[in-house]
């Protein structure tokens, strides 16, 4: 029992830094996702589309 108390001590940073690296990664596709999607004018478009929508539910 003290053997697997010892190894789940020395293993209790693993989660955290495996968490950190999970959000760095989401993080960096979403900076990709969004240079792309600023470059292509699809953010103006799905604004338009979006604005449309409410507008013409609107009416």
């Amino acid at each position: 029992m003290n053997r697997f108390r010892t190894r789940f001590r020395s293993e209790r940073g693993q989660t955290t830094a495996e968490y950190a690296l999970v959000l760095l990664g989401a993080a960096g596709m979403a900076l990709l996702l969004l240079g792309w999607a600023t470059q292509s004018g699809a953010i103006g478009t799905l604004f338009d589309a979006v604005l449309d929508g409410v507008i013409g539910k609107v009416k």
